[in-house]
């Protein structure tokens, strides 16, 4: 039987329990029986065992080969540099692995900041005396005490209450703080049962005793900790991308290294200058600069979204915001301010906007009840900060309204309360004023109008005749049907004898009605409209009410038409899987009154039907869904440690418009990876070419294997790092969202990179090795030496040219179909630094004595670079040719043409 069923005797009997608690030696037994009242730390991936899998992933598996392959060249044919070269590549390894680290690195805090809710002292009764002892000693049967501002400490069972109300946001989502009362519920939710009171939650007003009946992982704050430790990490889309690149590219490397070391043994060559032959196929198409290229776009991506309110704890967070196809929302304090104003006002027989009230002598007495009534019929927790009032938004808005009407210094004493009650919908305050004893009531309005028979009105107190009924009825209904929180007011005098003791709530005189919003933010209508525009869907998931969210929706733009799907809580709890799916397939949906686990039920039903989603979330109870959304995202001001430790991205405002500037950058991360990525793949054929010539036409070899590297980790690396920090496109917000399916290493891609770019750069590389070369008075068929000066000067000739037509390739990568001339191409300083920085490497290894030694280069004279000249404007003119035809295709089409 469900304890929240039973009455309190019977709950505590269930127990073995007493209303003056456990005797201390029952007490000790239960905590050997049930352990401490904390959260378990579910066993992580020890730090070495992390740190150890960045240098066994399937890319650095390739190059480990690579490094002992020619450790082992050096070992047994030492004097061919190959000592030195696998040195190198334990080098580029080591590099990228603490890199990869320190990206993947997550500190799980998550754990620490659910202890941190829970308090470490509590006031329990043990032998019949109440006593203080560790939140971490509570067992089940302990009865507890609690007071305005606990914490509570484990989930219990209310034995008795006196105006007990609690704030359970943290754990169920709900906006309002909920009365707790001792009564039996029928309510099946330990979640929403009015006699439960579960841990982490924290009490707002009145005071209370409960019975422990749940501690430790056992409470529902436990099973919400376990859920968020237990649900698997989401592997973002930008992961799973450079994963399959990276598998890609190795396999391809080792095939065609396998490969051309059989050519090479068939054509007879000798097998350490065959092997030296495979390892440099191998080195030249792995990209050694890619992962540190995409960490440090990542890095100053996450600057970029900082400046704008948006603070990244994940790197690859930044590229799967851009892939977002669903951003599943809370409302309160996201979509809305989570600052109740009060809108509307009934009184004086009227209805009136907040800021045009009447000025009649009637309609201020009116007001100065009405004031009365909202100034002192509240519940609000006791600490004040820098002079407001804190606590549940909607009584601080009242508090607000009546105090600027009657003035602060004139509220009255509060000697008497009866308490708010889910079945009378209504709470009642008595107060002392030279008038005599007063009672003000509050509640909705269908609870509060039976108990008046008269009004105040413009006439002064009238009758409340059907007539006054039926005017009250029609403001009641415009306020409703503008999405209003309305509550009545009503206020009688009490003589000494004759309704004090009793407490009568009847006979009352209405005040008037106050009609409340939680406005939205101002920038949420434009922001759903840019969601709307860029194919990206937004769904409300809330705690609230179900009303109170499609009104809020519709203000906003998210709902426009008659009937949208909404959801219950209640509802989602008995649909299948499938039913859950199929209901998401309506083209409008809210959720309301959501548990955690459906919360991240709901997302886990989005991800199965292929959408990338994005999460928001707040309290402890969305820590889950956070963390198993491809995208969590936790509010930064009102969100819970909790929350923020479990989310990838923390949004420094609470907007959801933050959200929406996040997704752009996000697109644009995916976009400039594209391009230094057609970059960085476009120097590699330069850098195979020669090796296939080396074997197939038996040339001396025009690039050694540290020169490959001097251009994948030197020279490519700042240029490929300026494409990564190109600004969004203007038109990024105007496309859909990306199919899930496509990959970043696309055949278009590919084919541009590989077939076009690379061509031209492998055709000026050979073209000038072998003027170098033949300036020296080589012949064809002649091998010189390693050490020859004419070879190493040729084979500095070729990395130069390399190196210059990287230069002119970083303008065309700038953008896949704009012209590289287009003025739309905003400025980007980082371009500039990363010539100047490639410029000066190549300078340092051409022209110094320790770049010479280090590469294997010897000094140009100027004829090399201006033979390069030529083919680096044919290829910026085949491109801008290429570009032209695609922006011309597109219109033909219709499009953009920005691809």
């Amino acid at each position: 039987m469900r304890i929240q069923s039973l009455a309190v005797e019977a709950a505590l009997r269930s127990l073995n329990s007493t209303p003056g608690g456990l005797t201390a030696t029952e007490a000790a037994r239960r905590l050997l029986e049930y352990g401490p009242n904390r959260v378990e730390r579910v066993a992580a991936a020890p730090l070495l065992h992390r740190l150890g899998r960045e240098f066994t992933h399937f890319f650095a598996l390739v190059l480990w080969a690579a490094a002992v392959l020619a450790l082992s060249a050096e070992y047994f044919q030492p004097g061919e540099g190959m000592g030195r070269l696998g040195i190198a590549i334990v080098g580029v390894i080591v590099v990228n692995g603490l890199f990869s680290f320190w990206q993947e690195y997550k500190a799980e805090r998550a754990l620490a900041a659910l202890r941190q809710l829970l308090p470490p002292k509590v006031t329990v009764w043990r032998d019949g005396a109440a006593t203080q002892r560790a939140a971490d000693l509570l067992v089940p049967g302990d009865v507890v005490s609690l007071d305005e501002g606990d914490l509570v400490p484990a989930d219990c069972r209310v034995i008795d209450s006196l105006g007990l109300r609690v704030n359970t946001a943290t754990v169920t989502g709900e906006s309002r703080p909920r009365a707790c009362e001792a009564a039996p519920s029928q309510e099946e939710s330990p979640l929403f049962a009015r006699n439960l009171l579960l841990a982490g939650t924290a009490v707002v007003s009145g005071q209370g005793r409960a019975v422990v009946f749940a501690t430790g992982m056992r409470t529902e704050f436990g099973r919400i900790a376990h859920l968020t430790q237990s649900a698997g990490e989401a592997v973002s889309p930008l992961q799973r991308e450079i994963v399959r690149l990276s598998r890609l590219v190795a396999v391809l490397a080792c095939g065609l290294g396998v490969l051309f070391f059989s050519i090479g043994h068939a054509l007879g060559m000798p097998f350490w200058a065959n092997l030296l032959f495979a390892i440099g196929i191998i080195v030249a198409n792995v990209p050694e600069g890619l992962a540190p290229t995409v960490t440090l776009a990542l890095a100053m991506a996450t600057q970029r979204m900082a400046r704008r309110n948006a603070l990244v704890r994940h790197l690859p967070a930044v590229e799967a915001l851009g892939a977002a196809t669903v951003i599943c929302c809370d409302k309160t304090g996201t979509l809305t301010q989570n600052r109740m104003a009060v809108r509307r006002v009934w009184v004086a027989g009227a209805l009136h906007a907040a800021d045009a009230l009447p000025s009649t002598p009637m309609a201020r007495e009116a007001l100065q009840a009405l004031g009365s009534n909202a100034a002192i019929c509240h519940n609000l927790a006791p600490n004040v900060s820098g002079g407001e009032a804190q606590g549940d938004p909607m009584e601080v808005a009242l508090a607000a309204f009546g105090g600027t009407i009657v003035g602060r210094g004139e509220l009255m004493h509060r000697i008497d309360e009866i308490p708010f009650d889910s079945d009378r919908k209504r709470m009642s305050v008595i107060c002392d004023s030279h008038e005599g004893a007063r009672l003000f009531c509050k509640g909705a309005p269908e609870t509060v109008m039976p108990c008046c028979n008269r009004a105040m009105t413009a006439q002064g107190v009238v009758e409340l005749d059907d007539a006054l009924r039926t005017r009250l009825l029609a403001a009641l209904e415009a306020m409703t049907d503008a999405g209003l929180r309305v509550l009545a007011f009503a206020h009688r005098s009490l003589r000494s004898g004759t309704g004090w003791a009793a407490r009568d709530e009847s006979g009352l005189v209405l005040s008037g009605l106050i009609g409340l919003e939680d406005p939205p933010r101002p920038q949420v209508p434009a922001a759903i409209a840019r969601c709307a525009d860029a194919g990206i869907r937004v769904i409300m998931i809330t705690g609230d009410h179900s009303h109170t969210a499609l009104a809020i929706a519709r203000e906003i733009g998210l709902v426009k038409s008659g009937a949208p799907a909404v959801v219950s809580g209640d509802s989602l709890r008995r649909m299948s899987e499938t039913q859950l799916q199929i209901a998401l397939d309506a083209r409008e949906i809210l959720f309301a009154r959501v548990a955690a686990e459906q919360k991240m039920r709901i997302v886990e039903a989005l991800q199965r039907k292929g959408e990338v989603v994005a999460v928001t979330g707040d309290g402890v109870n969305d820590a889950p869904a956070l963390k198993v959304a491809d995208i969590g995202i936790a509010m930064g001001r009102t969100g819970t440690d909790v929350a923020k430790a479990a989310a990838d991205v923390v949004l420094l405002d609470d907007n959801f418009s933050t959200i929406v500037d996040a997704i752009e950058e996000g697109r644009a991360v995916f976009d400039n990876i594209r391009k230094f990525l057609t970059y960085i793949l476009s120097s590699n054929i330069p850098e195979i070419v020669p090796y296939l010539a080396y074997v197939l036409f038996r040339i001396p070899l025009p690039l050694t294997i540290i020169q490959i590297l001097a251009v994948d980790l030197g020279t490519d690396i700042l240029p490929a790092l300026a494409l990564g920090a190109e600004k969004p496109d203007p038109d990024v917000m105007r496309r859909p969202p990306r199919p899930r399916g496509e990959h970043l290493l696309s055949w278009g891609l590919l084919a541009r990179a590989y077939l076009f770019l690379g061509l031209f750069e492998a055709a000026a590389a050979m073209s000038v090795f072998f003027l170098v070369l033949g300036d020296g008075g080589w012949q064809y068929g002649e091998l010189p030496g390693a050490t020859d000066p004419d070879y190493l000067r040729a084979t500095t000739a070729c990395l130069a040219a390399i190196v210059a037509m990287q230069v002119m390739n970083l303008f065309l990568c700038r953008h896949p179909t704009r012209s590289s001339l287009s003025p739309a191409l905003a400025r980007n300083p980082l371009l500039w630094a990363g010539i100047a920085t490639e410029g000066a490497l190549i300078l340092f290894i051409v022209y110094t004595p320790l770049g010479n030694w280090l590469f294997g280069a010897l000094p140009l004279a100027l004829e090399p670079w201006l033979y390069v000249l030529p083919f680096a404007l044919a290829m910026w003119l085949a491109d801008e040719l290429r570009k032209l035809w695609l922006r011309h295709r597109a219109r033909r089409r219709g499009g953009s043409g920005q691809g």
